[in-house]
């Protein structure tokens, strides 16, 4: 049986360079990777090389709760497309457009089981657009 994708995406208005390079730093990446206020990303370790690892750090701002989420390279066509197999087995694929001074970003990914399609693809969408709104600073 083949497992359905959740998919989310967003218009940002920056090129290419400048998207791919705060997607895939980790200096950028705590700037950005948290769906609400409340929430943060401490810290990122990215090592951007096919069979290669990344690793966030999520917590609530009061520091009540937080996991890892993390997950390893299968696939890295530069500027244009990650395929991610996920700590937990799942996959992940984020693909950039360059439209020239604009990026179209899309991400599918595999659901997990403890949430409701809806709440995953509302929390998925929320990253995203708080990383638009990072690149559109």
């Amino acid at each position: 049986m083949e497992q359905e994708w959740i998919e989310v995406e967003a218009m940002i208005e920056a090129p290419i360079q400048e998207v791919w390079e705060k997607w895939t730093t980790s200096e950028h990446v705590t700037k950005w990777n948290f769906a609400h206020k409340s929430w943060c990303c401490p810290s990122a370790r990215i090592d951007l090389q096919k069979g290669n690892a990344f690793s966030f750090r999520m917590e609530a701002v009061d520091g009540s709760e937080g996991f890892d989420f993390q997950g390893k390279y299968d696939q890295i066509e530069d500027q244009e497309f990650l395929a991610i197999t996920l700590g937990d087995g799942r996959k992940w694929e984020v693909e950039f457009s360059d439209l020239g001074l604009s990026t179209h970003v899309t991400e599918r990914f595999h659901p997990e089981s403890e949430n409701t399609l809806e709440l995953q693809q509302a929390g998925w969408q929320a990253i995203l657009n708080q990383f638009k709104s990072y690149c559109e600073e």
